[in-house]
């Protein structure tokens, strides 16, 4: 919790009265509680309740200065503002991104590169009755727009699930040079149009639908994979108008799947193989929605209300960044899911952290075994 910057969480707190009136948990108890059953994988609020008394002694110090209870907690999850958490988020990935600049994604290239996507969270629509999905079916989506390098998220929505993905491109301000990779689903000419208007780039997979006349082909090197490399306009009269101007049409072969992927993208500078792979690194994000949900409370929620979940969803966030924070300035070498497997294990515990990685990655030593008192040396 040294890690975490105060001061920083505190003008997130101010900003939205977060601890104006409200007596029981503060937004920095609240805060450590939940990261507490993050780090842990906590259940319940009882659950949460019952393990934070067991130690007791020790919460003074961890900062924590209200009593843990099972209510307070829950009184805070619904009256705090998710906001205070979604800011201080924002905060850590600002302090997190510039450790991971430099990280390679075997692209030579110098330009930020993001990839947009969403994962859906099921839940039980008569307990969550605002996040409608289908009739009979509740969950919440989670947008996010990923830096590839360090996989850290820049961006990230919650909406209920009947938000289509392409209307989250309404909220994204494109930074210029820079790339964004998407999937199908993204289509949309008059929103890439934007995109191409602010001098952003744009990698996204085509759909089978639309109508394109070609203009140009170029050559291409089919060894790598790429069977073309066209220029090409849209032909439909109303796709034309929202999008007027020329589109690179890659074709792709990828022989590890075997399949045939077709792009669109608006640079015509790069190799066709590097907006293949491109493509390729969007597949990070996946990761990333895996690798949270497998490891991190974001599947079941701690209360229903609609800013409970976004609360514990921002925390969930606030933590693996902290996690990557933690990973840099130490220099440790242990993944990601050791280092939240060795935390969640040695958290109360009164030893420096890099001694708890320092076992971790020690070898054990054997000494040779002595002759000397062998009876059985022949």
């Amino acid at each position: 919790m040294d890690h975490l910057p105060t001061y920083e969480f505190q003008k997130c707190v101010d900003r939205y009265d977060g601890d104006h009136k409200f007596r029981g948990f503060s937004c920095g108890d609240q805060f450590l509680a939940l990261a507490f059953a993050q780090l842990t994988y906590r259940e319940s609020l009882r659950d949460i309740e019952a393990c934070l008394r067991a130690v007791s002694s020790k919460l003074y110090h961890m900062g924590f200065r209200g009593k843990v209870s099972k209510s307070t907690l829950a009184d805070a999850n619904e009256a705090h503002d998710w906001r205070i958490f979604a800011d201080f988020a924002q905060v850590l990935i600002h302090l997190a991104r510039p450790m991971y600049v430099k990280d390679a994604i075997g692209i030579d290239l110098d330009s930020t590169i993001y990839a947009l996507d969403s994962t859906t969270i099921d839940l039980c629509l008569s307990l969550f009755p605002w996040a409608r999905f289908r009739a009979r079916k509740g969950a919440v989506k989670m947008h996010t727009l990923l830096d590839v390098r360090g996989s850290i998220p820049t961006f990230i929505e919650v909406t209920d699930g009947k938000v289509h993905d392409v209307n989250i491109l309404d909220q994204i301000l494109p930074e210029a040079d820079s790339f964004y990779v998407m999937d199908r689903a993204y289509v949309d000419f008059k929103r890439l149009y934007t995109f191409h208007q602010c001098a952003a780039f744009f990698v996204v997979r085509t759909k089978s639908g639309i109508r394109l006349r070609r203009r140009y082909s170029h050559p291409v090197d089919k060894t790598t994979g790429v069977l073309s490399d066209q220029t090409v306009v849209l032909e439909s009269t109303e796709s034309a108008k929202h999008y007027p101007v020329a589109l690179r049409r890659i074709r792709y072969h990828d022989a590890e799947h075997n399949l045939t992927l077709v792009f669109l993208t608006n640079n015509f500078d790069l190799p066709a193989i590097t907006v293949a792979l491109l493509y390729k690194a969007r597949w990070r994000v996946e990761l990333f929605f895996k690798w949270i949900k497998q490891h991190l409370r974001i599947k079941a929620f701690f209360g229903t209300s609609e800013n409970a979940v976004k609360t514990q969803i921002w925390i969930a966030i606030s933590i693996y960044v902290l996690v990557m924070i933690i990973k840099k300035r130490l220099c440790l070498d242990p993944t990601l899911y050791q280092i939240l497997q060795v935390l969640s294990l040695s958290l109360f515990e009164k030893k420096p952290i890099l001694r708890a990685f320092d076992e971790l990655t020690s070898e054990e030593k054997y000494e040779p075994i002595s002759m000397q008192l062998n009876l059985f040396n022949l």
